[in-house]
């Protein structure tokens, strides 16, 4: 548990930047859920601001418990995470086509969100096991193979963009442990090579009209090209100082389908135009080199592998959706972390944050 002089340690700038986005979360879906014929807005904000008290209790958790003791457990956390991606294949909600989410009463589980957690952490202890230097190709056939089985288990659902948040976390760490470039090369030339068989029988039918619809939204301008339609005028709409809270035409209006979630950055460049959009990358930037830092700083390779595991799936969610709302990056159901309406979501990254704050706080611990 936490020692009273391991407070001092604790990385507040970054605690408040990441409660600074959350409190512009909570107002983004207050606003694009307000309804200006009946004058009143969806009650999603106020659970948002519950999910996001429930998130702070997990970062808590986070925070309390070693991260060497939390990563010596990992797979304490990794299997239930496994158990549970498998009961959502078969028996979870199916909502727009696809199954995703464990109802629970007044409330549905996404376990894929926690699944980063759980495969941050038990590839950061395994490559801490391992042999130092340049890892073994067993070693990173093993610790893939600890990434593939949930990335398969998410992409079956279909959740394809959750999914590919796998991969950064396996690179990142891999990339720290000693993966060479020239095997990373390799890597991405097989996947150049498998794109067609990717392309004809990996994707779907609504996957493949995405990725078109990117290049020409306007040859599907009702169908697949809307969206992204839709995003680029939204956010282009806002000016300097944007139209105002709750006075955006696009998410109000309903022109743009599901403000507070995928789209919740283009909403906010309409309302709080490009000063609103500036300050926001601002936080989201020093977040992300606050992280950074704590992973220089840590005591051990176990704590620097934690805290890129984690920080590398959340920067790579953090850019492609701001890059999607900005109609630089084909339509994918990936919400933008710490703003976008979603309890699993905003609870899952507000944990990964406690165990980045965990690492910096114990650097100075035996």
């Amino acid at each position: 548990m936490i020692e009273r002089r391991l407070y001092f340690h604790i990385d507040w700038l970054m605690l408040i930047a990441v409660l600074l986005l959350c409190g512009i979360s909570v107002a983004m879906v207050y606003s694009t859920t307000w309804d200006p014929a009946r004058n009143v807005a969806s009650r999603l904000y106020v659970t948002q601001f519950y999910a996001i008290l429930i998130g702070l209790g997990a970062l808590a958790v986070c925070l309390s418990f070693d991260y060497r003791t939390l990563a010596d457990n990992s797979h304490f956390f990794y299997i239930p995470i496994l158990a549970l991606l498998i009961y959502t294949l078969f028996f979870g909600a199916s909502i727009g086509g696809g199954r995703r989410w464990i109802p629970l009463g007044v409330v549905n589980l996404q376990p894929s969100e926690f699944a980063k957690l759980a495969v941050a952490l038990v590839l950061a202890k395994f490559f801490d096991e391992s042999r130092r230097g340049n890892p073994s190709s067993s070693d990173l056939m093993l610790g893939g193979a600890m990434m593939v089985v949930p990335f398969v288990l998410i992409y079956k659902e279909p959740d394809l963009g959750t999914s590919l948040t796998l991969l950064p976390i396996f690179f990142g760490i891999a990339y720290l442990a000693g993966l060479r470039m020239k095997l990373l090369g390799v890597v991405a030339l097989a996947l150049v090579l498998l794109a067609p068989v990717a392309w004809k029988f990996g994707l779907k039918d609504y996957q493949r009209s995405r990725l078109s619809t990117f290049l020409d939204p306007s040859q599907d301008p009702r169908g697949a090209g809307y969206q992204q339609i839709q995003a680029r005028v939204t956010v282009g709409s806002g000016g300097v100082w944007g139209k105002g809270f709750r006075k955006g035409t696009q998410a109000q209006l309903r022109y743009l389908p599901v403000a507070q979630n995928d789209f919740i950055f283009s909403a906010l460049g309409e309302e709080q135009g490009l000063v609103g959009v500036l300050v926001t990358l601002g936080l989201y930037l020093f977040v992300i080199l606050r992280s950074l830092e704590t992973a220089q700083l840590a005591k051990d390779r176990l704590g620097t592998y934690l805290v890129v595991g984690v920080l590398s799936s959340f920067t790579f969610q953090v850019i492609y959706n701001i890059t999607m709302s900005a109609g630089l990056a084909p339509v994918k159901g990936l919400t933008l972390p710490l703003m976008s309406y979603g309890g699993s979501s905003m609870i899952a990254t507000l944990a990964g944050f406690g165990l980045i704050l965990n690492v910096r706080m114990r650097r100075f611990t035996n």
